[in-house]
């Protein structure tokens, strides 16, 4: 009932009184040349992500070659081809390549034009959450916020790779910026704001940006200053806006014939909707993603990733390197928060950040947690706003009442656990093969501090200048560790497919440089001549021949060589019409093995059918198959 009673209260809910609440104030005093802080902040998370961003080549040649293709070809472009035949498509919408193909287009194919665009969203994403908490914790909070972003391994991983989870960050933090924002004035505009920047989130990753759909309403729902039936109003307003944000595209590629478009990647019927709640949707959470062939991809394509069920799989493997260091203290900073503003009045901005991160953790979490289907450790970036925001935003609801007993003891405490796993992780995250490379000093020492100011905290020694040290030194080793996996993460390449943060070059996929120059080079002769200079199964090996020779390469079968475009009459009619030079040998087919189903997937009758009627010639170590002749 109490519940019920503080959603539907008016909007006149008397103001905090900040001597009655330490938690009013919780940002402390202003803090003098806060923007100059703030810039150095930002300045240095550039440079951070800048280093050495090459080694990386082209980061994910699958998506990279998306964006060469739309680079040269405005259809690729809007619809996200792989290729600028536009035979198929990526398995994704075309959003998060949009920025890349306008730099390649701009400054030429490079690593530099394929990764900048991440590298500047990251740097937006930790301006836009220090904006977002300063507004209602200080500019104190709003850098330790934004600085733990900075320094999250996967962030950092993310944030210099060119999958689409940069952009989908990005668009989910400012979405919380607006709703905030809606939460301080009761604006209609702020709703519709984060409206369409949820459905720009949905165009990088199509359901994952769910995920934060509910934290934001329920925030507004609950903390919202205009009355419960304005609320429902502006939160319906601002759904309307979201599906018109996505609908326009899904709405474009669903109207468009499928023979006048690409085919769509990553579905066995052609359609957006299929892609959207089978692949991307439901079937990352069930494993069971339908192919062409009857099979589920899970069981059926050889890539099968996700590990252990249950919230033991964030925190330990490969995720607990990149997300564990700091999301269990996060968890509990954001469940302390709430319950100690239980009383402060509905509309109160702080307990609305509080609401919000916990809910965004909680929720992603959950869904995390209980994938079925495809998984991969990176997914875990969506964890590092809220991640950084609680620990920004609860540690200074807490540290405001260090000086009772409780207070002291529960910071003690979390500091000491927090710095205790850190320790656990500096050697080697459980289940991975082992941790930093370098002599376990730094273990030790985190340890060590993280003990001694435990103590400190729960004696409550924390006044005056002493206080200020002590809480920069609990800054400084609460995030050592993730500054060191993040260091090592930046100082190894990461390519393919599956990259993981930490200090090895662990990595999945070929750079584009194992493609041999004398391949490169009949690639490129007489390359005008051809819709495609080569077709081969799966996109990760025409994204290298294609980023190699600066061409349209046909991935036949998409992404993993299973799904039924082309069909073997349709591609027997581009040879026909000499629009094909060479197929490659290789590739996915060769990971597809001899069932019955998979000789039954149009890519190995293609397949099939060229060793059949062209004969093979080798160079430097590649099959390649002359159609022209």
């Amino acid at each position: 009932m109490r519940c019920v009673l503080a959603v539907a209260a008016p909007a006149t809910d008397p103001a905090p009184d900040p001597a009655a609440d330490p938690s009013a104030r919780p940002g402390g005093a202003p803090l003098p040349g806060s923007r100059w802080w703030l810039a150095l902040l930002l300045v240095a998370t550039a440079a951070g992500y800048l280093v050495e961003l090459d080694r990386s080549g082209f980061g994910n040649d699958f998506y990279a070659a998306a964006a060469q293709a739309g680079s040269q070809s405005w259809e690729a472009f809007l619809f996200g081809s792989s290729d600028a035949g536009n035979s198929i498509t990526v398995d994704k919408p075309p959003a998060a390549l949009w920025p890349v193909a306008l730099s390649v287009r701009l400054f030429g194919l490079s690593s530099w034009s394929a990764l900048v665009p991440q590298v500047l969203m990251g740097v937006a994403s930790v301006a836009l959450l220090h904006a977002t908490v300063r507004r209602a914790f200080g500019a104190r909070v709003g850098l330790l916020a934004g600085l733990v972003l900075a320094l999250t391994p996967v962030a950092v991983l993310m944030f210099r790779f060119d999958n689409p989870d940069a952009l989908l960050v990005l668009c989910s933090v400012a979405a919380a910026w607006a709703v905030l924002r809606g939460v301080e004035d009761g604006r209609t505009r702020w709703l519709l704001l984060a409206g369409a920047l949820l459905g720009l989130g949905f165009l990088a990753k199509q359901l994952q940006v769910a995920l934060v759909v509910l934290p934001l309403a329920v925030t507004y729902l609950v903390a919202g200053r205009p009355r419960l039936r304005r609320r429902l109003g502006q939160l319906t307003l601002g759904g309307l806006v979201a599906v018109a944000g996505a609908g326009w595209w899904v709405a474009t590629v669903s109207l468009v014939p499928g023979s006048e478009r690409p085919y769509v990647g990553g579905t066995a019927t052609n359609s957006v909707l299929d892609l959207t709640l089978g692949y991307n949707g439901l079937g990352r959470l069930t494993g069971r993603e339908t192919l062409g062939n009857g099979a589920t991809r899970a069981q059926g394509s050889g890539f099968t990733f996700g590990g252990s069920h249950g919230l033991v799989r964030l925190l330990t493997g490969s995720s607990a390197g990149e997300i564990g260091w700091l999301a269990p203290a996060a968890a509990v900073l954001g469940v302390l928060g709430l319950a100690l503003t239980l009383r402060v009045p509905r509309t109160d901005l702080r307990r609305a950040h509080l609401l919000l991160w916990t809910l965004w953790l909680g929720v992603s979490a959950a869904v995390f947690a209980g994938m079925s289907g495809i998984y991969h450790d990176y997914y875990t970036v969506a964890l590092a706003p809220p991640v950084a925001a609680l620990v920004a935003t609860g540690g200074a609801v807490l540290w405001a009442r260090r000086d009772r007993w409780w207070g002291g003891l529960l910071l003690g405490v979390a500091v000491a656990g927090t710095t205790t796993w850190a320790f656990v992780l500096l050697g080697g995250a459980p289940g991975t093969p082992g941790g930093l490379s370098t002599p376990g000093a730094l273990r030790w020492a985190v340890l060590g501090a993280g003990a001694l100011l435990g103590v400190v905290l729960v004696l409550r020694r924390s006044r005056g200048r002493l206080g200020a040290g002590v809480a920069a030194a609990v800054v400084l080793v609460g995030l050592a560790g993730p500054a060191a996996w993040s260091v090592g993460t930046v100082l190894a390449p990461h390519v393919g497919s599956s990259p993981v943060a930490g200090p090895a070059p662990r990595h999945v996929g070929a750079p584009t440089d194992t493609v041999p120059a004398e391949v490169v080079g009949l690639l490129q002769r007489d390359a005008d001549r051809y819709t495609w200079v080569a077709a081969t199964n799966g996109s990760e090996q025409a994204a290298r021949f294609q980023l190699a020779s600066g061409h349209a390469v046909a991935p036949l079968g998409g992404f993993t060589g299973l799904d039924p475009s082309p069909t073997l009459a349709q591609f027997q009619g581009w040879v026909a019409q000499r629009r094909v030079h060479y197929y490659v040998g290789g590739g996915l087919a060769g990971l597809l093995g001899g069932g019955a189903g998979h000789r039954a997937l149009p890519s190995s009758q293609i397949a099939s059918w060229v060793h059949a009627h062209y004969a093979s010639h080798t160079v430097a170590g590649v099959a390649l198959y002359d159609l022209s002749r």
